[in-house]
């Protein structure tokens, strides 16, 4: 066999070796592109999770009745009467409430129920009896 056609041969091997190689070489390049797009998008999906959970943050919760005043009585006064399968007093709010069933505490409870008819919230069915308005 002839140096020249071992020489052929190895220069057909090499030219399809450079082809394979550029060929990788090009992919590696699309590839690396395409790793850096989703790289920043992973970066602005971060920042705009950490923008959303810090106005999250700044946002009251409004879990219970919007209309409700801003003591902390009222989201359990509520809770107290969605759980109620009949009226109650106010006797009963403050007991449920685990609050002294004391004359002034029934007093400022039956107001906080008062309040809460006048944003019709509750009802009084009867004279100092309150209910849910569904």
């Amino acid at each position: 066999m002839s140096i020249q056609l071992l020489l052929d041969a190895l220069e057909v091997q090499q030219d399809a070796a450079q082809a394979l190689a550029d060929d990788l070489r090009a992919q590696i390049a699309e590839l690396h592109n395409r790793l850096q797009e989703a790289e920043t998008h992973l970066e602005h999906l971060a920042i705009t999770r950490k923008t959303v959970t810090n106005l999250a943050d700044r946002i009251p919760d409004r879990t219970s009745s919007p209309d409700l005043p801003e003591h902390p009585d009222y989201p359990r006064i509520v809770a107290v009467f969605n759980e109620a399968t009949g009226p109650l007093r106010a006797r009963d709010v403050c007991e449920a409430l685990d609050h002294e069933p004391l004359p002034k505490d029934i007093e400022r409870t039956r107001a906080k129920l008062k309040r809460l008819v006048r944003l019709d919230i509750l009802t009084e069915a009867d004279t100092g009896s309150f209910i849910r308005r569904r």
